[in-house]
């Protein structure tokens, strides 16, 4: 499963030599590995042990200008992949061929594999340090290990591949007290190594905190957002940020390139090289780069594939990812970074003193309008700086825009969730709306 095996295999090769055989002008190949070792744990003990394997190939071929795409899983035979391609291509209206050309590069393999032995040990690990301090919990976890390899060429001499090794893990916690019932979950996603006693203080922590159930605060108050759930705002953000709504005008950002468009203290970008999520090209081959797209709270740059970047007289960004195996590039983030703070999450916590905390949602982000209205699946109370407990029945809305630009705080915690990278952060003026205990 290494990156040099699906470097070596010579399938790509083929199809592309059957393709410009068979009439087609151009053709790219497209393929995807991934090996996968999960170890579940389920009520406190260990449950199975999985491998599980996937390998797809895509072919994009141009017959007289018209595209044909064509997607197998498995083993694939060329001739039949080269014909059905171009049948598809006579459906289809003629477009301009974009590829990269004239380039053969070899990225070096990122992560390291980890025994199955080793996931057992941090599950175990994991499980027992929340049981000694609250033996009543159910605790069910997965961990894995993941290795995926990349590999694009094309008819105009492009070629380049990697191989990507994760460690990830996602762990709940149940408790329950008579009629009341309690889930917390949390995660990790690293390269090389995970970190069980991190991942089972954070859980304990949440248990500590929701040790009484207490009254909601009715109103507009301040929010903190833990670094788990930030995520929820990103989401637009990264909507409004992407070339395509920008030539919807669907963005409310496509006119506001150098203008603020959120709080000062929000600076916003990718890198290429940070964390787990780390993509040294995207899916068109193009090489990604590190890009800011908000400075300061200042609007800077917006993301693009190699088709939307011509459009909007942009260029690409690097930025041309496949949503499937089955689909066209499309302007798309390999992650997304929130510069954080100084604060720590306790800090944050002693700067509320009236106030919410929440941690788990349930629900997504309000999409490009910004608008939300979620259920708080975890949250908590904070009066004169501490955490007084838990809140149930618990609502919180507003509009996401509106809240960047009202955001006076910023910690020092950011972690991964998913490929965005937040630290955990204070809003003011949410309405909040709730059953009082």
């Amino acid at each position: 499963m290494g990156s040099a095996n699906l470097s070596q295999d010579t399938l790509a090769e083929h199809l592309l030599e059957l393709s410009l055989k068979s009439g087609a002008e151009a053709a790219e190949v497209y393929q995807s590995r991934s090996l996968s070792r999960p170890v579940l744990f389920e009520a406190n003990r260990l449950k199975q042990l999985e491998t599980s394997q996937s390998e797809g190939t895509a072919l994009r071929l141009w017959l007289n200008g018209c595209p044909g795409l064509m997607v197998a899983y498995g083993s694939v035979d060329p001739q039949v992949m080269v014909e059905r391609a171009l049948a598809l291509s006579q459906l289809n209206q003629p477009e301009p061929v974009e590829l990269v050309s004239n380039s053969h590069t070899s990225y070096p393999d990122l992560g390291e594999s980890v025994p199955v032995e080793v996931l057992i040990d941090w599950g175990k690990e994991a499980i027992a340090l929340i049981r000694d301090v609250y033996p009543d919990v159910l605790c069910s976890s997965d961990w894995e290990c993941d290795v995926e390899n990349t590999r694009l060429i094309n008819s105009k001499g492009l070629s380049c591949h990697y191989s990507d090794t994760t460690l990830s893990c996602y762990m709940s916690a149940e408790w329950v007290r008579g009629d009341d019932f309690l889930s917390i979950s949390d995660g990790q996603t690293q390269r090389g190594e995970l970190n069980p006693e991190k991942l089972a203080h954070q859980i304990l922590q949440r248990l500590d905190w929701a040790q009484d159930n207490v009254s909601t605060p009715i109103g507009r108050v301040p929010v903190l957002f833990t670094s788990k759930a930030a995520d929820m705002l990103w989401g637009t953000v990264q909507a409004a940020l992407n070339g395509k709504r920008i030539l919807e005008k669907s963005s409310p950002w496509g006119e506001r390139l150098g203008t603020p468009v959120v709080a000062p203290i929000l600076t916003l970008y990718q890198d290429p090289e940070a964390g787990p999520y780390s993509c040294p090209f995207d899916d068109e081959g193009h090489p990604t780069k590190s890009l800011v797209f908000i400075e300061n709270g200042i609007l800077r740059n917006f993301y693009s594939d190699r088709t939307t970047g011509r459009q909007l007289n942009i260029g690409t960004t690097g930025n041309g990812f496949r949503p499937g195996l089955g689909s066209y590039p499309t302007p798309g983030l390999f992650n997304f970074l929130i510069q954080p703070g100084s604060p720590s999450l306790q800090d944050l916590i002693h700067d509320l003193e009236d106030g919410l905390i929440v941690d788990q949602i349930l629900g997504e982000s309000g999409g490009i309008s910004g608008d939300f209205s979620i259920n708080i699946d975890l949250g908590y109370r904070v009066k004169n700086g501490q955490i007084i407990g838990r809140v149930k029945d618990t609502m919180v809305a507003g509009n996401i825009y509106t809240a960047l630009k009202q955001l006076v705080q910023l910690g020092g915690d950011a972690d991964w969730n998913g490929a965005c990278y937040t630290p955990s952060l204070i809003v003011e003026g949410l309405s909040i709306n709730g059953k009082n205990n």
